[in-house]
């Protein structure tokens, strides 16, 4: 008898796992580079106004995004330089009051020779609409000048955003010692990810269950109860998955009417469906075998 030979790994078996192995490192390095460009738009300061040596310069940060309320909060830190302020910044000499534009909800007032503290600024959001979501957008119009002593001071003023819900495209300005902030705000790379994800996982969901539906009706299989039982837990656990949903958008909104009542629609009559035919194919046989 001739030895037997040792058979080595099949190539038909190398070639998927190699392009398993590519398609993995490729998702893992769009990620990356995904998330590399959101960081790099959150690490973008916006700058206007000049460089005087006396003057006030306003540090402000876009905290969050209430797209529901239609405002943003607005973090502002306020500092005086030069012969406007004194301890290094910490209070002006005389009283400083920060105007604001007609979006902001008041003028910021500081006492002379008082520490200046960081503050919220609430700013209304106009354009757009929430159940436009996960497309929405909005503007805002954020106006800073600052008067001290009864007199107009220069002003310079930083603008970064550290909500990491939404993006944000800025134009600034300066017009006669008023800088100008028009921010345009827009859902993030990742949220508008893995909205459209979940969009395609709902219609999935509803397919695959219509698909199971079609076989146990067209197949008279009655009354299967691990098929109702998966049927109803995906009923239910779409509702739940809809839920997750970054920004929380409310019902109603665009991602609804594409994909999740359509897919609770399809799941919801598919249910019925097979428990209405499995009934009736149950009737029909003998003793129910």
């Amino acid at each position: 008898m001739s030895p037997t030979r040792r058979r080595g790994p099949a190539r038909g078996g190398l070639l998927p796992a190699a392009l398993a192995c590519l398609l993995i490192v490729g998702a893992i390095a769009l990620g990356v580079w995904v998330q590399f460009g959101e960081r790099q738009s959150q690490d973008t300061v916006y700058a206007a106004g000049g460089d005087a040596p006396d003057r006030v310069d306003v540090r402000a940060s876009v905290q969050r995004v209430d797209a529901a309320g239609r405002e943003l909060i607005l973090r502002v830190l306020v500092t005086p330089r030069g012969e406007l302020a004194e301890a290094g910044g910490v209070s002006p000499t005389e009283d400083l009051t920060l105007q604001t534009s007609t979006s902001t909800r008041g003028d910021l007032s500081f006492a002379a020779h008082s520490r200046i503290a960081t503050m919220d600024l609430p700013v209304t959001l106009t354009g757009g609409s929430i159940t436009d979501y996960p497309f929405d957008s909005y503007d805002a119009a954020i106006e800073f000048s600052a008067v001290q002593g009864g007199q107009k001071v220069p002003v310079r003023m930083t603008l970064t955003n550290a909500d990491a819900l939404f993006s944000a495209r800025v134009d600034a300005a300066e017009e006669n010692g008023t800088v100008l902030f028009d921010v345009a705000l827009g859902r993030s790379d990742s949220v508008l990810v893995f909205a459209v994800f979940m969009m395609v996982a709902m219609w999935a969901l509803a397919v695959s269950v219509l698909t199971g539906a079609w076989f146990l009706v067209t197949g008279r299989k009655g009354l299967t109860w691990p098929a109702l039982g998966w049927m109803a837990a995906t009923l239910f656990a779409l509702a739940a998955f809809r839920n997750t949903a970054p920004g929380a958008p409310p019902i109603g909104s665009l991602i609804d009417y594409v994909a999740f009542l359509w897919a609770e629609t399809v799941i919801a009559f598919c249910l019925v469906t097979v428990v209405v035919t499995g009934f009736r194919a149950e009737r029909r046989t003998p003793d129910g075998a």
